[in-house]
């Protein structure tokens, strides 16, 4: 008698999650003892995020469930109204699938429904991404709320692991596996720079700026304002192309949307806005732009492994490791043009050219991957409080 496989089932709710998850998911789809499982919810099921569901079936990989939680609004009200909404069709869908564990990467809000979910349905929750800091956001909150859920943590430096087992997890449960998109940016086959350029309609090169500004949920100034500083700081290089990538939706990301569509409608010489790039052209973008704008996790986490600079920009990402190539910066116009100045200067560009990524580890979807197929269930169901 055939043994029973196990059940995996990644959650995934937008691009960027999907592109880090992507070779864990074909990892665990080659393991002949485990059953893979796909549910999609949020960004994904967006048509004016760009549908990105589509990107994991086009990755050849089935969508097992579609878990809708669109706001009504893009106020904070909005979105806790919309959780509620993913925790709902989560449940079902997790009683549907009866998966053995449900894996979750990083810090979204949706997440935390999820795994109120998985937690109440008796699953075991596996954790990528904790141990870190991101003092600018809610995030952090949410990120660490999502270790005390979860039996199994992957971390993406040791000084991460650390710090989940100083919250009280066991060390046998918590491996140090190194950030999925830093293996990624490593071993993906690139797009050639003119199929890319073909691809997106727009021309790249060393002098082009690609920028992302996400939606600052703790911070007291209106995203309008945070991203019109940016803007006026990107005015200050005309001879800089640049190339925009929708925000995530937290509140007021709509708003954002509308400032950057406006903007590239005024030059449209030289800036293109896209909502979502999806892995492979955002990774083959990296090798063929100048330098990554804005405040997304990616700037700090994999960007420094394309060998470009970061423009960090305001209290988002406060708190993480970084790399010697991202340059942080106040929120302000004056700040952010220094700092993007900075970014394109020949002594920026040769230091992260050259810069070692304390993300990196070179086995990283392999390590999730064995310890998911190989860990005893019957180890995940109580969890016991480890004291230092």
């Amino acid at each position: 008698m055939d043994m029973e496989k196990r059940k995996i089932c990644i959650v995934t709710s937008a691009r960027a999650d999907w592109g880090l998850l992507q070779p864990v998911a074909a990892e665990l789809r080659r393991a002949p003892e485990v059953e893979l499982q796909i549910v999609a919810t949020n960004m994904h099921l967006m048509p004016q995020y760009g549908m990105t569901v589509n990107e994991i079936e086009a990755d050849g990989f089935k969508v097992d469930e579609r878990v809708s939680m669109e706001a009504d609004g893009d106020a904070p009200l909005d979105k806790a109204l919309a959780t509620s909404r993913c925790m709902a069709g989560m449940a079902e869908a997790l009683a549907r699938l009866r998966p053995d564990i449900v894996l979750l990467l990083g810090d979204r809000y949706e997440m935390l429904a999820v795994a109120s979910a998985a937690t109440i349905l008796g699953i075991p929750i596996a954790h990528i991404s904790g141990g870190e800091i991101t003092e600018g956001a809610i995030d952090d909150n949410i990120r660490h709320a999502l270790t005390k859920l979860s039996s199994l943590h992957f971390t993406a430096t040791e000084t991460y692991r650390r710090r989940v087992i100083q919250m009280g997890e066991d060390p046998e449960r918590v491996w140090n596996a190194g950030a999925p998109g830093v293996y990624n940016i490593v071993h993906t086959r690139l797009m050639p720079k003119n199929e890319l350029e073909e691809s997106i309609g727009f021309r790249l090169d060393r002098d082009t700026l690609l920028v992302t500004l996400h939606p600052v949920t703790r911070d007291t100034e209106p995203a309008a304002e945070r991203c019109a500083a940016m803007l006026r700081a990107i005015d200050r290089f005309p001879r800089c192309r640049m190339l925009f990538t929708y925000p995530n939706n937290d509140a007021d990301g709509s708003v954002i949307i509308s400032m950057i569509e406006e903007y590239a409608a005024r030059n449209p010489e030289r800036c293109l806005a896209v909502p979502s790039l999806g892995r492979l052209r955002y990774l083959s973008a990296l090798k063929c732009v100048g330098a990554v704008v804005g405040n997304s996790s990616s700037g700090v986490v994999e960007v420094p492994s394309a060998g470009i600079p970061t423009v960090d920009i305001g209290p988002r990402q406060r708190g993480r490791i970084a790399a010697g190539s991202v340059i942080h910066c106040r929120p302000d116009t004056d700040s952010i043009a220094a700092a993007i100045a900075e970014a394109l200067s020949q002594a920026s560009r040769a230091r992260a050219a050259a810069c070692h990524n304390p993300y990196y580890r070179p086995d990283t979807p392999a390590t999730i991957a064995r310890a998911l197929a190989g860990t005893p269930l019957d180890t995940l169901n109580i969890k016991h409080f480890h004291d230092l």
